[in-house]
């Protein structure tokens, strides 16, 4: 079972969780926060809408299209 690091918590998730699903248990299932000040969440859930773009690992990535692995940082905006 991969453990990450989800806004600086430890997070253990089963194999296979993406990110995306990850946010939903581990936090409140948002993404990022819109320049109106808004929480967004992830929406299509096949990487079309761009409504899951998290800094995994210092690198802006699709949640719904990222599988978890052990030792990921994951931080939502």
């Amino acid at each position: 079972m991969p453990e990450l690091s989800l806004d600086g918590r430890p997070l253990r998730v089963a194999e296979g969780t993406t990110v995306a699903a990850a946010l939903a248990l581990g936090a409140d299932g948002c993404s990022r926060t819109s320049v109106s000040g808004q929480r967004r969440a992830p929406f299509c859930g096949m990487g079309i809408c761009q409504e899951c773009r998290v800094s995994i690992d210092g690198q802006r990535r699709l949640a719904c299209q990222t599988l978890c692995r052990d030792g990921m940082q994951v931080e939502t905006h």
